[in-house]
C-alpha cells in the first residue's frame, strides 16, 4: 500500500492511486506500507530515489542507520509496538529528498495514523517533507512517553499490592520482569532514535531553520531516557522488596519448624529415658508410671513454650 500526500493551497490532500505519483503537484510525503515489488520500483523510478533492502534497514551499524547520498538523507530507526498481544520492535526507513519525505515500513502502525490525524487538525504547519518527518517523530516520542507513564502506573499498582498484602506471589515477579523488559525495549529504541537524529542534526542537507525543532525533539528523547532510568530503579526496588518478602516468608517457616523441633526435644528425651526398661527407673513397674511420664512430657513442652514467649521469640 502506498499513500501519497501533497499540498494544495493551505490543505494537505491524500492520494492512494500510485499511478498519480508523477502527476500530483506539491508532493510532501509518500508512505509505503508493506509495498509490493512493483509499487516500490514505481516510486523509485518516479522520484529518483533508492530504498534499502529489508536486511540493510535492520543493520545496527552507524553507516546503515544514517547516511547521506546525492543530497538525500537516509535514516533507519526502530519503533516499539505495544498492544494486547505483547510488544515488538519494527524498523522504519526515512528518506528525505528535495523536501519530500519517503517512509518505508512493514505492517500497520498507530504512530503513522496519529500523525495523519494531527496533520488534518493543523495542515498549515506542514510546508514540506521535513515538517512531516518532525511531526512523525514527535508523535512517536509522545507514544513512547504514554507507554512509560502506563508502566509507571503499573509499578505503583504493584507497589500497593505488595504493601497491602505483605506477601510474595509468583505472578507479581512475572509482572515485574515483564515491565523491566518493556522498559528496556523503550530505552533501546529511544537511544536508537537519539543516535539517528544526532546524525541528521549534523547533516548539511537538513534545513537550518528546522534544526532548532530537531534539538527540542532530542531533548524530549533525553527526558524519556531519564524517565526509563527512574522506572528501572523503581522496578529494581520492587524486585528487591519482593525477594525480601520471600526471604521473610522462608524465615518464618524455618522459625516455626525450629520452635516445633525444640519444643518436642524434652518430651522426646523423657520418652527415651522411660523407654529404656531398666529396673531401677522409678515408676517403671507402677500402674501410674505411664501417666507420670506423659505428664512430664507435657510439662516440659509447656516450659519451653513459656520460655520462648517470655523471650518474645515467638
Amino acid at each position: 500500500m502506498v499513500r501519497i500526500f501533497y499540498k494544495e493551497g493551505r490543505l494537505i490532500k491524500r492520494e492512494n492511486d500510485i499511478r498519480e505519483l508523477g502527476k500530483v503537484q506539491g508532493l510532501v510525503w509518500v508512505d509505503l506500507q508493506s509495498p509490493t515489488a512493483e509499487e516500490e520500483e514505481w516510486v523509485e523510478n518516479k522520484c529518483a530515489i533508492s530504498f534499502q533492502t529489508p536486511q540493510e534497514i535492520v543493520e545496527i551499524e552507524s553507516s546503515s542507520r544514517f547516511f547521506e547520498q546525492n543530497e538525500t538523507i537516509n535514516a533507519n530507526s526502530n519503533f516499539l509496538k505495544i498492544d494486547r498481544d505483547g510488544y515488538e520492535t519494527y524498523p522504519v526507513s526515512f528518506i528525505l529528498h528535495q523536501n519530500v519525505l519517503f517512509t518505508y515500513r512493514r505492517g500497520d502502525s498507530k504512530t503513522f495514523a496519529d500523525t495523519v490525524k494531527k496533520m488534518k487538525v493543523s495542515p498549515e504547519t506542514i510546508q514540506g517533507g521535513v515538517d512531516f518527518m518532525l511531526l512523525l517523530l514527535e508523535t512517536r516520542i509522545e507514544a513512547d512517553a504514554d507507554s512509560l507513564e502506563g508502566i509507571s502506573r503499573d509499578i505503583s499498582a504493584i507497589s500497593k499490592d505488595l504493601t497491602h498484602e505483605q506477601k510474595a506471589r509468583q505472578e507479581v515477579l512475572i509482572r515485574i520482569s515483564g515491565l523491566q523488559e518493556i522498559t528496556m525495549m523503550l530505552r533501546e529504541t529511544s537511544i536508537d532514535k537519539q543516535r539517528v537524529l544526532s546524525g541528521i542534526l549534523r547533516s548539511q542537507y537538513f534545513p537550518e531553520d528546522r534544526k532548532e525543532h530537531l534539538r527540542i525533539i532530542l531533548k524530549d528523547i533525553s527526558s524519556l531516557l531519564e524517565y526509563t532510568t527512574f522506572n528501572f530503579e523503581r522496578l529494581e526496588y520492587l524486585q528487591n522488596t519482593f525477594m525480601g518478602l520471600i526471604n521473610l516468608e522462608q524465615s518464618q517457616v524455618i522459625k516455626i519448624f525450629t520452635v516445633v523441633t525444640i519444643i518436642f526435644m524434652p518430651p522426646t528425651l523423657i520418652a527415651g529415658i522411660f523407654g529404656m526398661n531398666y529396673a531401677h527407673i522409678p515408676s517403671t513397674n507402677e500402674p501410674w508410671g505411664f501417666w507420670i511420664s506423659l505428664l512430664l512430657m507435657v510439662l516440659s513442652s509447656l516450659v519451653v513454650l513459656w520460655f520462648f514467649r517470655r523471650k518474645r521469640w515467638i
